[in-house]
């Protein structure tokens, strides 16, 4: 029920909505703040995780949806968007430019739009799992449509 949901779930929703996505958010019983814990609660692989990590690119806020089997390289991440230095953002910083705490980063639903990096290792897998703006909420997706949702750019980032 939608009034009983952390507002950040109820602006991912929304967000989803506006994108004509079908997958529906999922309540977890137990918080999900690693692709591993994620994985355990929902019987997948952890490569079916979209980790939503937020670095700092020479300031500006850059989300990299990675696989859950993947560690994000970021000298390999800075070549590729072009910044002097990328680094894990702050958890005050991921607040800041998602409105959502780290653990619980979904790829949609920020107050302004974050440039996004979609690990083409997702591509192998039918469903995606991705955080829906709280540590106990995911939903259901695709490679594509996490691309066509985020106007994000296919990477290789490990």
């Amino acid at each position: 029920m939608a009034e009983k949901l952390h507002p950040n779930v109820v602006r991912v929703q929304e967000a989803l909505r506006a994108h004509a996505v079908t997958g529906e958010v999922v309540v977890l019983d137990e918080a999900a703040p690693t692709a591993a814990t994620a994985a355990a609660q929902l019987g997948c692989e952890v490569g079916a995780i979209a980790n939503s990590l937020i670095f700092d690119a020479d300031g500006a806020p850059l989300l990299v949806l990675t696989s859950g089997a993947h560690r994000v390289n970021t000298d390999l991440i800075a070549r590729l968007v072009g910044a002097a230095k990328v680094r894990r953002a702050t958890p005050e910083f991921v607040r800041e430019h998602t409105g959502q705490p780290i653990g619980g980063v979904a790829p949609v639903g920020h107050p302004a739009p974050v440039r996004t990096l979609v690990d083409t290792w997702l591509s192998k897998h039918d469903v995606v799992w991705a955080a829906a703006g709280h540590p106990h909420t995911v939903f259901p997706t695709s490679y594509d449509e996490l691309l066509r949702i985020t106007g994000g750019t296919a990477a290789d980032v490990e």
